[in-house]
């Protein structure tokens, strides 16, 4: 077994509390969707998120929304601030404990977060 990182980003709307509530529900059904693990499998998770989102904790609606996450360790953290870099944008790297070999890792970028890696497309 190997531990592997599920990375995903997604545009927020906009600096407020249901956006990023909505963007960070959105974001992890979608790689939960397209990963083949289970909850117990991860081992932690990071978010960040660019300096124009400082409303809420991201961690705090996944604790929330899928209740299996209660015990799971989480950070939020800002992202580095690039110029010309993407705004409004929220990072997740979700280490898992797996079987999976990197390639079969299926990242999510979604909205205007899909920019930043077009190679997976």
């Amino acid at each position: 077994m190997y531990q592997r990182g599920i990375r995903g980003a997604i545009t927020v709307d906009s600096n407020s509390i249901e956006d990023i509530k909505k963007a960070t529900i959105e974001l992890i059904s979608e790689i939960k969707k397209n990963n083949n693990y289970k909850e117990s499998d991860i081992s932690n998770v990071i978010f960040t998120m660019t300096k124009d989102l400082d409303a809420a904790y991201p961690a705090k609606f996944a604790r929330e929304k899928f209740m299996e996450w209660q015990y799971i360790p989480m950070m939020c953290v800002q992202e580095l601030d690039i110029e010309n870099s993407l705004q409004k944008c929220l990072r997740i790297l979700i280490v898992i404990n797996t079987d999976l070999a990197q390639n079969e890792i299926k990242h999510v970028y979604l909205k205007g977060a899909e920019k930043l890696r077009k190679d997976l497309k």
